[in-house]
């Protein structure tokens, strides 16, 4: 076509065509010019050179033969060049029958003479896409993948109830399909179900290259229409044939076809088989369509299959059930009483395909069955695939179970596994151990030895969560150094998902912040008011108290910070939330209403103990006492929210208070406790500090203590009897001694050992650089005592907060 005439070709096609479209032809068409003086520019350099290297002889020279039209393909087809003529028979909908100078071969000009091709297809998100591509010259090895339906090929059984896409299939030849599409054309409406099957069918049988021509024929689309107005008409077997045709043709998940299919399979429960439904729903998510109403339908007559449920359909039921993200309140019971009686027959895969989908429909089981569940995985894991441990991790962080027995055999199979795994497979064996506070260096340093390989595969999730798990366990960056930059470099790097996905960076910067790493550009970024705007944005998630921890963190360990901080109207919304539920939650716990009356009995009243946030943004409550330089209390106001008292009454409570009688020394309480006096740490002799041991149930620990001589109330009046001195003067504020006396439980320390979990360890951190002297009341100390007597909590609460040698070092 020569120049005039494909000008005047644009030109019809400029006066019809939308706006928007307009532009993008104007583009095409300066661009084809372009493409044509090159080629002549072209042909003409290279007579000149044929003339000059023969010496005057003219050669024939003809570039288009060395040319050729080309069809453009998807990128999932072949380039069999015997098949072409095949090809161009088929009819493509009219938007792909447009100028043959298309996009894609426009891209093999120059990129000075491409400009407006590049702003039509939005280029510079592209180039930033690019640019974010972590380590772009490393030889990085590819990911492993799992495979989730791995389990289907355990038992022959399963043939009958899911869709094998390894299955043989006779290939259609090329010739075939267009005179299949022929006679759609030829019948029309005059098709029966059998022939719409059969039509379905065969062009199923397609290599998966030559699918897209396919979907893309006009006849097809007309074969769908007529498939659609015989819904009624078809038999289950033939229905069935047709959803499986349209798996093997890859038909979009989101076709408007495959609603109107929905509707008819579900308006067919009740009339099909147990293995029929199970097929239909592997089929539907072969097709990754997601089908609410449907499985609705299949859960509400499930109950009538039951007793012909064996091994095979139980597991591909509980599969399904994963997959479509739901199971039923009503079908739990049962089907843990089918799991149980099925449970030793599972096989490895089996046993992870079953975790798995607990864990995707958040089924919560009862803890028997998990751990009976658990049990016969951790019988099988030698022969479980990496994906299957990870699956078992998962579910065992759902439900919260200390599984030891498995826990300590992954001490052992992730060394050995962790080189062929995937970087999905270790995020979750590492958040898995975060989760359970279950510390086992040999499991972190060897994921963390494999994850800076695999680099490039991480997500913004992925490098987010293992952040918060590595944090959390308190793996110091100097174990794992490359770890940590790398995962940080990650985030960096994934900025664009932060948009869609913001929990993921500040999951990340939590886990730096525990082990005191703070990226000032990452955290500018994440206080900035935009981020910030679009994280309160989410619907689904409460991302304020995230924020309100990194702010107030920001503030205590970054005094020179210069950055954006949250407004006060955020801090103050958040900050009233969270002390409306620690109100009705944590400060209602008996241990601590034990410890604020031990403590306001022993001190002389309300005025001396505060329960309230000290540092709001850690999101947890302490008790607050204040001292002088010699270990007298000083009040304070028992509430945050009401104002101080006036200096009188500050004063006049400060004049009343002293200690008389008998002085409570170390050689007193050892007599009193009937033990030996610890040159070390008297204060805490009495109680044995729990190493690396399981930690039991409070009622089995009761003689933590045993007393000799019984603390009367006469000797405790001794001990605590206030007196007027009015020689004893309030002292001056930076002789105080301010204490955050802690009521700790064990889910704020690693299993089995006294190393706080990271938000912790951060408190206790952050309350120091606020001048703070922390005093713990560690649960392995103080729970036992709350069913002891009331001179044993007097006593050792006196030891904790009186003990002259903590008050030396603070002073």
């Amino acid at each position: 076509m020569s120049v005039k005439a494909l000008s005047r070709h644009l030109a019809k096609l400029h006066l019809h065509a939308p706006p928007h479209h307009r532009a993008l032809l104007r583009a095409q068409h300066l661009h084809w010019k372009n493409g044509e003086q090159e080629k002549e520019d072209e042909t003409e350099r290279v007579q000149q050179l044929y003339t000059y290297t023969t010496g005057g002889l003219t050669l024939p020279y003809n570039p288009a033969a060395y040319y050729r039209v080309r069809v453009e393909r998807s990128p999932l087809m072949g380039s069999a060049d015997s098949e072409e003529p095949s090809h161009a028979s088929l009819n493509r909908p009219f938007r792909q029958q447009s100028n043959p100078y298309s996009i894609s071969s426009s891209r093999r000009l120059s990129s000075a003479k491409n400009i407006l091709l590049d702003l039509a297809l939005n280029r510079p998100a592209g180039d930033k896409e690019a640019r974010s591509a972590p380590y772009p010259k490393k030889d990085v090895p590819p990911d492993v993948k799992g495979e989730p339906r791995a389990f289907q090929r355990c038992r022959p059984e399963y043939g009958i109830m899911t869709h094998d896409p390894s299955q043989d299939v006779t290939p259609l030849q090329s010739k075939r399909v267009s005179l299949l599409l022929h006679k759609v054309t030829v019948l029309k409406g005059h098709m029966g179900p059998e022939e719409i099957m059969h039509f379905l069918s065969e062009l199923s049988r397609l290599p998966v290259e030559q699918m897209p021509l396919v979907r893309g024929d006009t006849r097809f689309y007309m074969l769908l229409r007529y498939s659609v107005e015989s819904l009624p008409l078809f038999t289950n077997m033939q229905l069935i044939e047709v959803l499986r045709s349209f798996v093997r043709l890859g038909l979009p998940h989101s076709h408007s076809v495959l609603g109107l299919y929905e509707t008819e399979f579900s308006c067919r429960t009740s009339d099909m088989d147990l293995h029929q439904l199970l097929l239909v729903a592997d089929l539907w998510r072969c097709l990754g369509r997601s089908v609410p109403h449907y499985l609705e339908r299949l859960y509400n007559c499930i109950n009538l299959h039951f007793s012909q449920m064996g091994p095979s359909e139980l597991v591909q039921l509980i599969y399904i059930m994963g997959e479509g993200r739901r199971c039923p309140t009503p079908l739990v019971q049962p089907l843990e009483l089918m799991l149980m009686r099925h449970l030793d027959k599972l096989q490895a895969e089996e046993v992870s395909a079953v975790c798995l989908g607990l864990f995707k429909s958040q089924t919560s089981l009862s803890e028997g069955a998990v751990r009976r569940l658990v049990d016969r995985a951790h019988a099988v894991v030698r022969e479980m695939s990496d994906f299957g441990v990870a699956n078992v991790m998962k579910l065992l962080r759902f439900s919260h179970l200390d599984h030891v027995a498995w826990l300590e055999a992954m001490g052992t199979e992730v060394p050995r596994r962790a080189p062929d795994m995937g970087v999905q497979g270790l995020m979750h064996v590492a958040l898995g151990c975060s989760a359970l506070h279950y510390r086992d260096d040999r499991i972190l340093l060897a994921v963390a030895e494999r994850l800076p390989d695999l680099a490039l595969h991480c997500r913004s999730k992925d490098a987010g969560k293992l952040l918060w798990a590595y944090g959390t366990l308190g793996i110091r960056p100097s174990q794992c150094p490359e770890l940590f930059s790398c995962l940080t470099n990650i985030l960096r790097q994934r900025e664009l998902e932060f948009q869609r996905y913001p929990e993921h960076l500040l999951t990340g910067l939590l886990g730096l912040a525990f082990v005191g790493q703070f990226p000032q550009d990452l955290l500018s970024f994440a206080l900035s008011p935009e981020f910030v705007s679009q994280a309160n944005a989410s619907q689904e998630l409460e991302l304020k108290k995230d924020l309100l921890t990194l702010d107030g963190t920001v503030g205590v360990e970054l005094p020179g910070w210069t950055g954006p901080r949250l407004s006060q109207a955020v801090k103050e919304e958040v900050i009233k939330q969270l002390w409306d539920f620690a109100q009705s939650d944590v400060c209602q716990k008996p241990e601590v209403l034990e410890a604020e009356t031990m403590l306001q009995e022993l001190l002389g009243g309300k005025a001396f103990v505060r329960k309230h946030m000290i540092l709001p943004h850690l999101r947890s409550i302490d008790l607050e006492v204040h001292l002088d330089r010699h270990g007298q209390p000083l009040p304070l106001d028992s509430e945050p929210c009401q104002p101080n008292q006036s200096d009188e009454n500050s004063s006049s409570l400060t004049q009343n208070w002293t200690h008389t009688g008998v002085t409570l020394t170390e050689d007193l309480l050892a007599q009193l406790t009937n033990t030996k006096r610890a040159p070390a740490q008297p204060s805490i002799a009495m109680f044995e500090r729990p190493l690396l041991r399981k930690v039991e149930p409070a009622g089995e620990r009761e003689g933590i203590i045993s007393v000799g001589v019984d603390l009367s109330d006469g000797l405790l009046g001794a001990l605590t009897k206030p007196m007027n001195r009015s020689s004893i003067r309030v002292p001056r504020k930076p002789d105080v001694v301010r204490l955050a006396v802690q009521v700790s439980n064990r889910n704020q320390y690693c299993y089995r050992t006294q190393q706080l979990l990271g938000l912790h360890a951060l408190k206790r951190r952050q309350l120091e650089l606020a001048g703070y002297k922390v005093v713990e009341l560690p649960h392995w100390e103080w729970f036992p005592l709350l069913r002891r007597s009331r001179a044993e909590k007097l006593a050792y609460l006196h030891c904790k907060i009186f003990s002259s040698s903590d008050l030396e070092k603070q002073t």
